[in-house]
C-alpha cells in the first residue's frame, strides 16, 4: 500500500514514469491494453485508405496518401515499442489481436466506399484522433508521452490532408458535392464514437484519470471535437447529419443528438461491416511476412557477429 501512495504522489507531481521504475500491477496492465489498443488502431487504419493509393484522382493525391499510410504504418511501430517496455512481446500483443482478445478503434471497421471517404477520414477520424492524443503527449508514462510528440506532428498533416479534399470537392460539382456530403453522413457518428463510451459507462476513464494516463475525459475531449469540427464544415458547406445540433451560448459548446452506443458495441463487438474483411487481411499478410521477419532478425544476429569480431 505504501508503495502505491509512493507512486500516486509521483504522478500527482508530475513526474514521468519509466520503464524501470516500480508501478502497480493494474497500471502495467492498463497502459499495455491502452498502448496496444492504439497501436492495432494505427496499423488496422492503414486498410481502407490503401485500398485507394492506385485509384487516387492524381499524381500528387497518389503521393500525399502514400505519405499518409506510411506515417500510420511508423505510428504503430512506435506504439508496439512503448507497449514492450513494459515487459511484453509483440508476437504476444499481435496474438492478442488475432484472437479477438485486444481490440481496435470501431471507426477502422466502417468500408471506404470512394474518394470523399478519403477526406473524411482524414478530416474526422484524425481530426479526433488529434484531439486526443494532443492531450496524451502529457500522459504519465514517459515512453508513450515521448511517441505521441512525432505522431501528434504527423497526424496534423493527416488532418490537413482530408480537409482539403472536402473543400475541393465542396467547391466542384453537384456530384462531388453529394459525394462529400455522403461522406460525412456516415463518418460524423463513428467518428463521435471513437472517444469511448460517456464517463459514467466507461470501466477504464476513472483509473486512467487518476494515473493521469489520460488528461481529460472521453466526453471533454469529444466535446472538444465537436466544438472544433462543426465550425469546420459548415465554413466549407457541409451539414451534420444531426438535427438536434444547437449552439448553447451559456456553455458555449455545441450540443448534439444521441450517439447510437448500440451500434459502438456491436462494432467494437466484432460484428461492424468490416470486421472480418479488416482481421483476415492483418492475419494474411502477418504470416505472409514471416520470412521478411527472419530475414531482418538473421542479418541483425550476423552483423552483431561480425562486430564482435573486428572489436576482438
Amino acid at each position: 500500500m505504501a508503495d502505491e501512495i509512493k507512486f500516486q504522489k509521483r504522478v500527482d507531481n508530475g513526474e514521468y514514469i519509466e520503464a524501470k521504475d516500480e508501478m502497480p500491477e493494474e497500471y502495467r496492465r492498463h497502459l499495455i491494453r491502452q498502448i496496444s489498443q492504439h497501436a492495432h488502431s494505427e496499423v488496422i487504419g492503414m486498410q481502407p485508405e490503401g485500398n485507394w493509393i492506385t485509384r487516387a484522382p492524381s499524381l500528387r493525391a497518389k503521393q500525399i496518401l502514400l505519405a499518409k499510410i506510411q506515417d500510420e504504418g511508423g505510428h504503430g511501430l512506435y506504439l508496439y515499442s512503448a507497449t514492450e517496455t513494459l515487459g511484453i512481446s509483440r508476437d504476444e500483443l499481435i496474438k492478442q489481436l488475432h484472437s479477438g482478445k485486444a481490440k481496435y478503434s470501431n471507426i477502422f471497421n466502417y468500408p471506404a466506399l470512394n474518394w470523399a471517404d478519403i477526406g473524411a477520414i482524414g478530416w474526422l477520424v484524425d481530426g479526433a484522433a488529434i484531439v486526443n492524443q494532443v492531450s496524451l503527449q502529457r500522459t504519465s508514462y514517459g515512453p508513450y508521452a515521448r511517441a505521441m510528440v512525432r505522431i501528434c506532428k504527423e497526424e496534423s498533416f493527416h488532418q490537413r490532408q482530408g480537409y482539403e479534399i472536402m473543400a475541393k470537392m465542396m467547391s466542384g460539382t453537384k456530384e462531388q458535392k453529394e459525394m462529400a456530403q455522403d461522406a460525412m453522413n456516415r463518418w460524423w457518428w463513428p467518428a463521435l464514437m471513437m472517444f469511448g463510451p460517456h464517463d459514467t459507462n466507461s470501466p477504464h476513464s476513472s483509473n486512467a484519470v487518476k494515473w493521469k494516463i489520460k488528461r481529460e475525459t472521453n466526453d471533454e475531449l469529444r466535446q472538444k471535437f465537436i466544438d472544433k469540427t462543426i465550425p469546420q464544415a459548415e465554413l466549407i458547406g457541409l451539414k451534420v447529419p444531426d438535427n438536434n445540433v444547437k449552439w448553447n451560448a451559456k456553455t458555449n459548446h455545441y450540443e448534439i443528438g444521441e450517439i447510437n452506443w448500440d451500434e459502438f458495441h456491436k462494432v467494437i463487438n466484432g460484428h461492424g461491416p468490416c470486421n472480418k474483411q479488416r482481421m483476415n487481411h492483418h492475419k494474411k499478410y502477418h504470416e505472409e511476412g514471416i520470412w521478411v521477419r527472419e530475414a531482418a532478425e538473421a542479418y541483425s544476429k550476423k552483423k552483431l557477429e561480425r562486430e564482435s569480431l573486428i572489436q576482438a
